[in-house]
């Protein structure tokens, strides 16, 4: 009997030890905690989404992709709503058929634009209650703007020239491969027309992949960025794909005044660009003067280690740079940052200005006492945060 006692201690031991390492513990996460979703589950929180309504609230949104989501057939994107500027955050929404969307407001109207699955129909959503209800794109009086094979990310709309902008990717290439099958081309619509009829937007020419750029190492073009430069033109500028070097670059595809036409000049369209090999959203602030970005930038330090990476997958620092003319960028400070480039990450991060602060969200991969993060990539939290005083 002393000894089956002395046996049973020990397998109650060895049982127990793994039962209290999976504590959850968040203690360590940076941000408010938005949303989490351990890696086990095979759902991963993805596209990031931010914007403040009229009365002073905060909503974000994300989706779930992952080996358990349903990214291909009709995915599932949540919404949350905080009242404390972003102390704490209550999920008010689950939507079904909806993936790589941005929350916007326009006119006096919510609404909520990207992709009606992992290579989908163009789509968006509005809402009449803060974001509790959503109207269904059934048709293209009613949301269905394109139908397709297409993509996007949560990027940021503009008003220039009496019209909303808006960044897309055509997803219909003849190689279907990532990367390959993507063309850039850009979405816009007259201010006063309602969004929510596909006969009131106009898109441009598709810009196909061109595998002859960059000297041969020209990988995708993708996420693009609705931008107006400071003499007045309408650019889209898009997170490039580039595998042969750290030095990261943007792609700067030209816009018609009329949203008709995008062209690119592949000898002098390709920009030096601080994490442009990662998603990126580039927002200017008339009060400075300048446009800010918040990017995965890759240190010298981390660059000296990593030589021969592929630049996209080293996403474990976010800073902010700013510029006066969209070519010159300046570094201004690391606002996150983890030593481990693998299992840690910090990425497709969305923001906006509020008063004298930037206020971001980021899709962030981080330790969570049930094992972490799936990779870098894979995160398992959305998180929001603030930068006071950007200006300063």
């Amino acid at each position: 009997m002393i000894r089956l006692s002395g046996i049973y201690a020990v397998l109650l031991l060895f049982f127990y030890q793994p039962l209290k390492a999976q504590t959850p513990d968040f203690s360590k996460v940076p941000g408010s905690i938005v949303a989490h979703s351990p890696a086990s589950s095979g759902l991963y929180i993805g596209s990031p989404s931010i914007c403040v309504l009229k009365n002073g609230d905060y909503l974000a949104s994300h989706d779930l992709f992952g080996p358990q989501s349903k990214e291909f057939v009709s995915p599932v994107s949540k919404i949350y709503s905080s009242s404390d500027k972003g102390k704490s955050w209550k999920e008010i929404s689950t939507i079904n058929g909806q993936f790589w969307s941005k929350l916007f407001v326009h006119r006096g109207g919510l609404y909520f634009m990207g992709t009606s699955k992992h290579h989908g129909n163009v789509i968006i959503r509005k809402s009449e209650d803060n974001g509790v209800t959503w109207t269904e794109p059934s048709n293209g009086e009613s949301g269905l703007l394109l139908a397709g094979e297409y993509h996007c990310a949560p990027m940021s709309f503009i008003e220039h020239n009496g019209r909303l902008w808006r960044a897309m990717e055509d997803a219909m290439g003849t190689v279907k491969k990532w990367g390959k099958r993507y063309g850039a081309f850009m979405m816009s619509i007259p201010l006063e027309a309602d969004p929510m009829k596909a006969a009131n937007w106009t898109s441009s020419n598709v810009l196909p992949y061109d595998s002859t750029m960059l000297n041969g190492h020209f990988g995708a073009w993708i996420e693009g960025n609705a931008v107006v430069d400071p003499q007045g033109q309408v650019w889209d500028v898009l997170r490039v794909d580039d595998r042969s070097t750290l030095r990261e670059k943007a792609a700067f595809v030209k816009i018609s005044d009329d949203g008709k036409t995008a062209s690119f000049d592949r000898n002098r369209g390709f920009i030096d660009f601080p994490g442009g090999s990662k998603k990126f959203t580039i927002r200017y602030d008339p009060k400075s003067k300048r446009y800010w970005s918040l990017v995965n930038y890759i240190p010298d330090a981390v660059k000296a280690t990593h030589t021969g990476k592929n630049p996209a997958s080293i996403r474990n620092t976010q800073a902010l740079f700013s510029s006066k003319d969209l070519i010159n960028w300046d570094f201004h400070k690391i606002v996150l940052e983890h030593p481990d480039v693998v299992n840690h990450g910090f990425q497709y991060v969305d923001f906006m200005f509020d008063k004298k602060d930037i206020i971001f969200l980021s899709r962030t991969a981080y330790d969570d006492g049930l094992g972490g993060a799936h990779n870098n990539h894979d995160a398992n939290f959305l998180t929001f945060h603030r930068i006071k005083n950007f200006r300063k």
